[in-house]
């Protein structure tokens, strides 16, 4: 552990141990247990200035690029799910393009976000899938956000995130995912693979950027 910072714990596993992994403008640790890269608490934006960062994304729900990008997660997650199947697009911002995609797909899906859809009461219920594209690496408590995003999950539901894979500290110091200022923990494939042994979840590795992770019948 780092003896200057012995307060610090890891966001997601809540561990002690962890070392300094890159400095710029900010500085990021990446936990000995999970393996996830954070920035420092005290280098993360207030709310204000987050949700100012987040109104200036263009993300259209009928732009046709926004949505091959989106599809990326939305056809493999097609591909598992029964016809009919509900789902919460969890972190939908301003234009929950992925929702009207699955909606469209034949899927029932609604939204939540805290900025932009913040209806409380659609996260005490469960689903056959919930959906987190590019969301997971906003999160402030990614531990507490991750707990329950599982317990949206009935069994056998499906798990789908779509966030950037961080590699190793020479391609963590040049890699522009981390310049933006809301981006505030980095996962890895290791930080997914733990995840997922810890939780007993079943996991899939599609392209460079998408995750599958299935619950289940048992849990």
């Amino acid at each position: 552990m780092s003896s200057c910072l012995p307060a610090l714990h890891c966001p997601l596993c809540h561990a002690p141990d962890h070392a300094l992994f890159h400095q710029d403008r900010r500085r990021y640790h990446r936990c000995a247990r999970c393996r996830l890269i954070f920035v420092e608490p005290g280098q993360r934006l207030a709310q204000a200035a987050e949700k100012a960062e987040y109104d200036l994304h263009q993300n259209d729900a009928h732009d046709a690029g926004y949505r091959r990008f989106l599809s990326r997660l939305a056809e493999p997650l097609a591909a598992r799910l029964a016809p009919g199947s509900e789902g919460l697009d969890f972190g939908c911002g301003p234009g929950p393009a992925l929702a009207a995609m699955l909606n469209e797909a034949g899927f029932m899906v609604t939204t939540y976000d805290p900025y932009y859809a913040d209806y409380p009461g659609r996260l005490q219920r469960q689903y056959d899938f919930v959906t987190c594209t590019e969301a997971i690496e906003h999160f402030y408590h990614p531990g507490r956000e991750w707990q329950q995003l599982l317990a949206m999950l009935r069994p056998g539901g499906w798990l789908g995130l779509m966030t950037k894979l961080a590699r190793d500290q020479a391609a963590f110091a040049s890699w522009h995912y981390k310049q933006d200022p809301t981006h505030v923990c980095f996962f890895s494939r290791d930080t997914f693979m733990w995840l997922a042994e810890r939780d007993g979840l079943g996991i899939e590795f599609i392209g460079a950027d998408v995750i599958l992770l299935h619950k289940p019948e048992s849990l």
